[in-house]
Parts: structure tokens; C-alpha cells; sequence
């Protein structure tokens, strides 16, 4: 059965039939639903092969169109990424894979002066936009403007409660790697120590990681208490590491905290790798005095924008029911606060 039978029997064009078959948002809801009853009724099923080539024809005129993909920023700036370099990468991956896939990206300020969801929605509608990619927010428990749903949406991390497709670093597996590293180099006894913040946005991986590492390769016994700090206070680590005796640390934190980290070890006489090995799981490790996982933000960055345009692609419109997630691992940092292997 052909798309111009349901047009004969919806008294509708077929281009208004093609547009509600592909679930596009410029036809209202309950046109679409017209539309996709009449194609259950007469038993329509698409061409696959055709509905290939369409699409890859329909991608390659977009670029003359000026296609175009939102960068949402839930932040207090319009820019996040200009002020931060974790956030710059990521934008530059997203920058480099949209432009070969031949998009554009328009930043949209959630929260500037006088901007509200209706008038965000206007501004995409007349700007043909209806992909946005969102670097997340720094309230972990935001909903996302339900007034959006029109759009494919891709977020970064874990924070925003709504259910996105989201593109996150693969905490669970960084804090084994590092572990596995650590121990290859004969250290034995790791204590954690774990921002809060971090600890919240990643979902509790890190420490979940970590203790489920320890009760395998160490045993129950062995297993020191995590530090949670939200910043470096010498007091309560001096304590731990006295109490616990840990021959290597693996701190999980933001860059700007590791050189509070490295001054407190410095206060309390603690050489490093002499006396104590490190190993940092952060956004930034270069330019640090540690080993560890440096968050790939540039290929999370090219990511999130191919798995937008794949939503795009099979109109995957709004809030998913059944989100996709997409897991980036991180890359190793080679410094000096690890010892040589034994």
C-alpha cells in the first residue's frame, strides 16, 4: 500500500502524509495520529531502502539550507564553555563533527533576561531548529522545559532528572582502570577519596567501582572507608591517612581542587611517590603533578552530536520513553606521582 492511498483516504496531501509518517513536529499531534491510523487500517509499511535513501538525500541538502543545531546552556552564562576548559573541548568536538556532518551550531541562553520557553520555542520554529544538544546543568536535579519536547534533545553527564539521551564519561571503568594500574605497580592497599559533587554527578559509579574492585581483589576486610570532601581541608585527611595507612590514593575531583590536594600532601610531609602514590580521576590532568583518567571531552563532544542527528534522523522527537546512553572512557595521563613497576 502506497502513502497516496493514505492520502486518498485521509483527504490529506502527501506531503502532509510523508511528514506524519516520519513523526515530524510541524504536524499537529492529532493529524499524525489520523495519519498513522489510516496506515494501520490499510496494513502500510514502509520501504526500508527507500526510507535509507531518503534520508541520506534529505542530509545532504540540509547543508545548503543552513542546517542547524542548538547548544542549550541551563548555566548563569550564555557561554559555559568559554569560561571553563573541560567545557571548551567538549564544544570543539561537537564544533568539528557537526561541521563534517553538515551542520552549524547556534548557542541559546535558557536563562537570559526576559527568555522564556514559548519565546525559546518560537525562535527554534523560525529558525528551523529541531535538534539541541545540552551540556547538562549545574542544579543535578533540573527538569528539562517540557515546552522543548518537539526537538530531539542530547544532554551531557547525569545531571537533569527529565529522561534525555545523554552522552557521560564511563566513571565505572576509569576508577577500574586506575585500580588495575595501581595494582599492577604492586601497590595494595587504595583508599578513595571522593568529591561530593562528583560523587552525585556520576551517579555513585566511582565509589560503587571501587568497593566492588576491593571485595573482589582485596577482600572485605581490607576495605578502608571512602573520604567524601567537597574541598581539601588537611584536618580530617591527615586523619585518614594516619588511621587507614592507604599506599595510594586515588582522588576523583575537579581540576582546580587537585593543586589543594597536592598543597595539603606538601603541609603534611607526605612525599609523593615517595612516602604515597596518587592517582586522579579529573576533566583536566595536564599540567597536574599526577597520573590517572583524563576525561575524553572531545570525542564526547563528536558523540553527542552523531547520536543527535541519528535522532533526528529517525524522528525521535521529545522525551524518550527509553533514553540511550552512550559511555565515553577516559584516557590515561602519564605523570610522576605513580612509582615504577615492581
Amino acid at each position: 500500500m502506497s502513502i497516496r492511498k493514505i492520502a486518498d483516504i485521509t483527504k490529506l496531501s502527501v506531503a502532509t502524509i510523508s511528514l506524519a509518517l516520519q513523526n515530524s513536529p510541524k504536524i499537529p499531534a492529532a493529524t499524525r495520529e489520523r495519519v498513522l491510523g489510516a496506515a494501520r487500517c490499510i496494513g502500510y509499511k514502509p520501504d526500508a531502502k527507500i526510507a535509507e535513501l531518503m534520508s541520506r538525500i534529505r542530509q545532504a541538502a540540509k547543508p545548503g539550507e543552513g542546517a542547524c543545531l542548538g547548544v542549550v546552556s541551563l548555566y548563569d552564562a550564555s557561554r559555559p564553555w568559554e569560561k571553563s576548559l573541560h567545557l571548551t573541548r567538549m564544544y570543539h568536538g561537537m564544533t568539528v563533527r557537526a561541521g563534517v556532518l553538515g551542520y552549524r551550531l547556534e548557542p541559546i541562553w535558557m536563562r537570559a533576561p526576559g527568555m522564556t520557553p514559548p519565546r525559546i520555542r518560537a525562535i527554534l520554529d523560525t529558525r528551523g531548529i529541531n535538534g539541541l544538544l545540552c551540556f547538562g546543568s549545574p542544579d543535578i536535579d533540573a527538569e528539562f522545559p517540557h515546552e522543548l519536547d518537539r526537538c530531539a534533545i542530547v544532554t551531557q553527564g547525569l545531571s537533569i532528572r527529565t529522561p534525555m539521551h545523554r552522552v557521560i564519561n564511563h566513571a565505572y571503568n576509569d576508577t577500574m582502570h586506575a585500580l588495575n594500574r595501581a595494582y599492577e605497580l604492586g601497590y595494595r592497599r587504595p583508599g578513595l577519596l571522593l568529591g561530593e559533587y562528583e560523587d552525585a554527578r556520576g551517579g555513585m559509579a566511582n565509589a560503587s567501582a571501587y568497593l566492588g574492585w576491593c571485595e573482589h581483589r582485596l577482600g572485605v576486610p581490607h576495605i578502608m572507608p571512602i573520604l567524601r570532601m567537597a574541598r581539601i581541608e588537611e584536618k580530617p585527611l591527615r586523619s585518614w591517612l594516619k588511621r587507614h595507612a592507604p599506599d595510594v590514593v586515588l582522588i576523583v575531583h575537579t581540576y582546580d581542587v587537585l593543586a589543594e590536594f597536592h598543597a595539603a600532601l606538601q603541609c603534611l610531609g607526605r612525599h609523593v611517590p615517595g612516602d604515597l602514590g596518587v592517582v586522579a580521576l579529573s576533566q583536566i590532568l595536564e599540567g597536574t603533578p599526577f597520573s590517572g583518567m583524563q576525561e575524553n571531552q572531545q570525542l564526547m563532544g563528536r558523540w553527542a552530536v552523531e547520536l543527535l542527528v541519528s535522532r533526528i534522523i529517525n524522528a525521535d522527537f521529545g522525551i524518550p520513553a527509553h533514553p540511550r546512553l552512550e559511555l565515553v572512557e577516559s584516557v590515561w595521563i602519564e605523570s610522576r606521582s605513580l612509582r615504577s613497576q615492581q
